[in-house]
């Protein structure tokens, strides 16, 4: 593993994207401060809903919500600058959010994209989104999910892992974000109750390794394997150490409609207080 020309430990261009719900609070507040953090360019985006029947249905009302996009985001603009940021906006029109999101990514090149927990859409299994499951499966580039409560995290990282290549790419990422922001690291790998001695070991041998790579790249680190579900497992140690964000991998995608974002991925979203930044594998 190497931070080195990486895109997985580059911030240069971060994407908040908001329905401009009180659930995207969280991530309008921390994308400034992580933009800040990394002295990166921000660009915020919303969407305006619009279809064939949905304008038959009601017209005038794309327009009033166009206007309402806008007046939100002329408040984002202004609270950005009084942070001394530069900041780009976007509006993009659609029927779903979560392929507005990714395309505006694609277009952008975004290295991140900043996003709420929840939508107006309501909720999707685990008390996650159904645009964030499907960012997260469709993206190319990591996605971080920010509680509308949450805030920048400042005392701790904990990355998650299960000893494949994407826990290997949340590492990547994580040594980036821990040196930029001075803060120290704790890898976790759990153990289930069905998991065999060879398994066990294997967690064991998943956090040593990792361990050595956040040591040897001059990040502050510290190991836990915990015994229990993975993803109640993670967030509780989470808890335990004071970490205030944690960083994890996921399956990426195939396909068009597939999505491979692991089970315990979307639990640990959903169970989490603070943001979770996952990490896309290239």
């Amino acid at each position: 593993m190497s931070t080195q020309l990486s895109p997985l430990g580059r911030f240069e261009k971060i994407l908040v994207a908001t329905d401009t719900s009180e659930f995207s609070a969280g991530a309008l507040r921390v994308g400034m401060a992580l933009v800040k953090k990394c002295g990166a360019k921000l660009v915020i985006m919303t969407m305006v809903k619009t279809n064939p029947e949905y304008e038959s249905i009601a017209p005038g009302l794309e327009r009033q919500a166009e206007v309402a996009a806008r007046e939100y985001l002329d408040k984002a603009i202004e609270a950005a600058r009084a942070q001394g940021i530069d900041v780009d906006t976007l509006v993009r029109r659609g029927d779903r959010p979560d392929v507005e999101i990714v395309s505006a990514a694609e277009d952008l090149n975004a290295d991140l994209i900043v996003m709420g927990r929840r939508g107006r859409r309501g909720l999707a299994r685990f008390m996650v989104g159904d645009a964030v499951v499907k960012v997260i499966g469709h993206a190319h580039c990591s996605v971080l999910v920010v509680p509308k409560a949450a805030g920048m995290w400042q005392k701790r990282i904990l990355v998650a892992t299960d000893g494949s290549r994407y826990s290997d790419a949340a590492a990547t990422s994580a040594a980036k974000v821990a040196k930029v922001c001075g803060l120290p690291v704790t890898v976790v790998s759990a153990t289930a109750p069905s998991h065999s001695e060879a398994r066990v070991k294997e967690a064991h041998e998943a956090v040593a390794r990792l361990a050595k790579f956040f040591a040897d790249d001059g990040v502050s680190v510290d190991t836990r394997v915990p015994h229990g579900r993975p993803d109640e497992a993670v967030v509780a140690t989470a808890r335990e150490v004071g970490a205030d964000v944690i960083v994890t991998g996921t399956h990426g995608r195939t396909g068009l409609q597939k999505l491979l974002m692991g089970s315990v991925v979307e639990r640990i979203i959903g169970q989490a207080e603070c943001p979770i930044l996952v990490v896309k594998a290239s």
